[in-house]
């Protein structure tokens, strides 16, 4: 999130001094932001308390975090529970997990620092998800006794930010050049083509299949080209091979 620029400097420091002098594991329940100073300390739920929430006989309750903040699932008993298809999330953070979907004792970890922009994006939507519907609270790496973020979630909002920007080129590129329409036969092998409805994007003009390779992307993908001149002078827009340049249907192999 921004910072005022006034403020950047007291921000700083306060991150610096809680990444050196403060121990990391801890969790804080919360509301809608984290409860600070002697509240948060009194609502703090270290890492080993918190495995006392995972639903199983004699445990305190059923609870599960991710980035951070701890949630009640109590209500999702059936889900989360003991036997549950999501049991193993219970009473830990494990937000690598809810976007890499490795559910080993390896990947049901909070550390997050291997996922790109897009997909810090994708695991703030998980988030967003359970603040709407379970009661919340925070943990671990992500917040000191004071109920202030770490360096950790500080890193990890820098990639909201990141994400969030690379997203929205995304959106603002299919728009521009929607994705194509595309099926395999093991007869005829791949076909893309464009429509006025391909990608999702529904628009006035139909366009022209072309190979296309943007950052906001991951790889090449085919897009539908509105004008076939136009698309020559792009260099990141490349012509299907042994298609006419106008054609709006194109038979390939692998794309």
């Amino acid at each position: 999130p921004p910072f005022w620029k006034g403020y950047a400097l007291v921000a700083v420091l306060s991150i610096l001094f809680a990444v050196l002098f403060v121990p990391r594991d801890w969790s804080v329940l919360s509301g809608p932001k984290p409860p600070q100073g002697p509240l948060a300390a009194r609502l703090l739920l270290s890492r080993r308390e918190l495995a006392q929430y995972d639903g199983e006989e004699g445990s305190r309750g059923l609870y599960l975090a991710i980035l951070g903040r701890v949630f009640d699932v109590s209500k999702g008993h059936k889900h989360y529970g003991p036997g549950g298809a999501y049991h193993f999330m219970a009473g830990r953070d494990a937000s690598l997990a809810f976007i890499t979907g490795d559910f080993t004792e390896r990947g049901l970890t909070d550390d997050v620092s291997s996922l790109s922009p897009l997909q810090v994006v994708a695991l703030f939507d998980w988030l967003a998800f359970y603040q709407r519907e379970y009661k919340r609270t925070h943990l671990g790496r992500f917040y000191n006794e004071t109920g202030q973020p770490t360096e950790a979630l500080v890193n990890v909002e820098g990639l909201l930010a990141e994400g969030r920007h690379l997203k929205a080129q995304s959106e603002a590129e299919k728009v521009r050049l929607p994705p194509c329409n595309s099926e395999w036969s093991t007869n005829r092998g791949g076909r893309v083509w464009c429509s006025p409805k391909s990608g999702g994007v529904i628009r006035e003009w139909t366009g022209v299949p072309r190979r296309f390779f943007s950052p906001a992307s991951s790889g090449v993908q085919c897009v539908c080209v509105k004008d076939a001149s136009t698309a020559e002078e792009d260099p990141n827009l490349q012509k299907y091979d042994s298609c006419p340049a106008h054609a709006d249907s194109c038979f390939v192999g692998e794309h």
